[in-house]
């Protein structure tokens, strides 16, 4: 994409949800964008962005294969990346022998492989000019044992760690790296994994674009880490010293299908 006078922001899982106010956010602050999500929606969201001043660049890709990551690095054309914003990811419901497979495996190489290798490749481009803000889309779900939904907290229980071990990494340089933590948001989430009929699917949830706000502001001062909302805040200190299992059975009534109003 051309270059301008404006730096560069890669927003991943940029067509809806927390992925789609960051983009909004970036472009009403100063970014012109490439963005990707592995929806045609994301070419609507172009448009969106594009009427507050960026130049955008959209693609459509599978971000949880190396070749759609590729396809999205390549898209930059070597123009320098201020910021990279990897929110890319879904979830899956139900109990884990009673889901397919090729899902599961879909939810790691999104929420895991692809976005650590799209960190690794354009993080490698930042420490060459010694420059460059990364903000990773971790989950509170992280910090507890996700019964209904084990792969998908065990996905984030390794992106919020990761984030945490990149960061320090990185101290000695002006490379920022910060952990959004957000807790259940308004989102296609639930509805994507399956989980309509769940408690957690049909509580209410924290607004994405307050969420996106807290995250982008985080990513701007250079923080490490930030969890979205008071509750959430609290959610996590209990989760610290809360025995697993007593966490797991909590999760079981949140995510169990059916748990619901019926």
């Amino acid at each position: 994409m051309p270059d301008t006078a404006k730096p560069l922001a890669i927003v991943t899982g940029a067509s809806s949800g927390i992925g789609y106010e960051l983009a909004k956010l970036c472009a009403r602050n100063g970014y012109d964008l490439l963005i990707a999500a592995d929806q045609t929606a994301i070419h609507d969201a172009a448009k969106d962005f594009q009427a507050l001043g960026a130049k955008v660049h959209a693609v459509e890709a599978d971000l949880a294969t190396l070749e759609g990551v590729d396809k999205l690095y390549a898209a930059a054309q070597g123009r320098p990346v201020g910021a990279l914003l990897a929110n890319a990811g879904h979830g899956l419901g139900h109990g884990f022998l009673d889901q397919d497979f090729s899902e599961a495996r879909h939810v790691i190489d999104t929420n895991i492989t692809g976005t650590i290798y799209l960190i690794q490749k354009v993080g490698r481009d930042m420490r060459a000019r010694n420059e460059g803000k990364i903000l990773i889309t971790g989950s509170i779900a992280g910090f507890m044992p996700g019964t209904f939904q084990a792969v998908y907290n065990g996905t984030k229980a390794f992106i919020d760690s990761f984030s945490f071990a990149l960061r320090n990494e990185l101290k000695d340089t002006n490379i920022t790296v910060t952990c959004l933590m957000p807790g259940a948001t308004d989102t296609e989430f639930f509805e994507r994994a399956g989980m309509e009929d769940t408690r957690i699917g049909q509580d209410k949830k924290d607004d994405p674009a307050t969420v996106a706000k807290v995250g982008f502001d985080a990513m701007m001062n250079g923080e490490g880490d930030v969890v979205s909302g008071w509750k959430n805040k609290f959610t996590t200190i209990l989760a610290n010293v809360t025995p697993a299992g007593m966490l797991a059975e909590q999760h079981r009534k949140m995510a169990e299908p059916g748990s619901g109003k019926r």
